[in-house]
């Protein structure tokens, strides 16, 4: 662990904060902490900043009650800046946005971001806009019992291409099998939040075990 007297400060006595969102990755907001707006964060175990303009101390969600409780603190190399990852309880920007990074300024026509959040909003825009000849749209109005059927064709087409030990094939199937998913979640109303939850909730439950077999 490192030691918070081992941090680099800058000359006013701030260091960079790079907030990320624990769960999906994206970057929330670029803030500001002083030692002792950092000594306020790991004792509470939520965002403190140090804000420049008003030369104050803030607490994150103070007003707002988007309050950012916080997983994980890293220093970088250099130890002059840090990635802060938070469980948020709404968004970062104060516009209402989710993050503060949210104007493009390139996008790039060769590559492409790929999310599977982002994925999941356009099978749901599928669902809610239907659209003609999508193939989405039809596996809704099939209903129920064609989604779970394709689940299980998926599933099955995966088990037969590993077994077949073709590991290219696989990840194709697989790929098939989780968009089956997703639509099957979105028919259903289960997000990505409501799974990752529940996989979380194992992790803790698997850790004790391991924890209560090596004390015995």
């Amino acid at each position: 662990m490192v030691d918070i007297d081992t941090l680099k400060f800058d000359e006013k006595g701030l260091i960079p904060a790079i907030v990320v969102d624990y769960k999906s990755g994206k970057v929330l907001t670029l803030a500001y902490m002083n030692r002792e707006s950092l000594q306020i964060s790991l004792r509470e175990k939520r965002t403190c900043f140090y804000s420049r303009s008003r030369q104050e101390l803030w607490r994150k969600g103070e007003t707002s009650g988007n309050v950012q409780h916080i997983v994980k603190i890293t220093a970088d190399c250099d130890k002059d800046a840090l990635t802060v990852l938070v469980k948020k309880d709404g968004p970062a920007c104060h516009t209402g946005a989710e993050s503060c990074f949210h104007n493009d300024l390139f996008i790039s026509d060769e590559i492409s971001p790929f999310s599977m959040e982002g994925l999941m909003k356009l099978i749901a825009g599928r669902k809610t806009e239907k659209k003609e000849g999508s193939y989405t749209t039809y596996l809704f109005e099939k209903g129920i019992d064609k989604i779970l059927k394709k689940v299980g064709e998926e599933s099955t087409e995966v088990i037969i291409a590993a077994k077949a030990d073709d590991k290219k094939e696989t990840i194709y199937e697989i790929a098939d099998l989780c968009y089956h998913v997703l639509v099957l979640m979105v028919e259903m109303g289960i997000s990505i939040d409501d799974v990752l939850e529940e996989l979380a909730s194992r992790h803790v439950v698997d850790h004790k075990v391991k924890q209560e077999k090596m004390t015995h």
